[in-house]
């Protein structure tokens, strides 16, 4: 089994869990990276979340320089965006074919999940979508138990 860790983070708390689970579990880990990162104070970037979000925008990447055809697992991981996974998360899942791969999501948040974990679910098709895990922030402080992100990790392994 091949796994890769791959995360969106504007925070950089996507990127902490997503740092955690790789150094438990090894496999490669990728970020996610947009061409024309997002600029501006913390509600500015709120709202210009809102709208790509609401206007189902996806944004340029940059190359992602890792070949999907060699992983079968997937550790996908994504801030939550006005309900859903961030709209980098978007471009990166509606421009890649998970058929025939595993993949397990993590998605940080400071308030509610929403439909993310659905949505994840509607774009990879003919992919086996498995446990998932929400994980709460306050700012950058972590608030899920870090007990319950290593029994998440621990499934995956097996």
């Amino acid at each position: 089994m091949k796994t890769l860790i791959v995360y969106y983070s504007y925070t950089g708390n996507t990127k902490k869990i997503a740092e955690k689970i790789h150094k438990e579990i090894g496999g490669d880990i990728a970020e996610i990276k947009t061409v024309v990162p997002y600029k501006g104070s913390y509600n500015s970037i709120v709202e210009q979340g809102k709208k790509e979000v609401n206007q189902g925008y996806m944004p340029e990447l940059e190359p992602f320089g890792v070949n999907l055809e060699e992983y079968d697992t997937i550790i996908l991981g994504t801030p939550v965006w006005w309900y859903t996974f961030a709209p980098a998360v978007k471009t990166f899942l509606e421009q890649n074919d998970f058929s025939g791969k595993k993949i397990y999501t993590f998605a940080t948040n400071g308030g509610w999940i929403g439909h993310t974990f659905k949505d994840v679910e509607k774009v990879c098709t003919g992919a086996s979508v498995k446990d998932e895990i929400n994980i709460r922030f306050d700012e950058d402080k972590l608030r899920t138990p870090e007990n319950e992100i290593e029994n998440w990790i621990k499934k995956i392994v097996r």
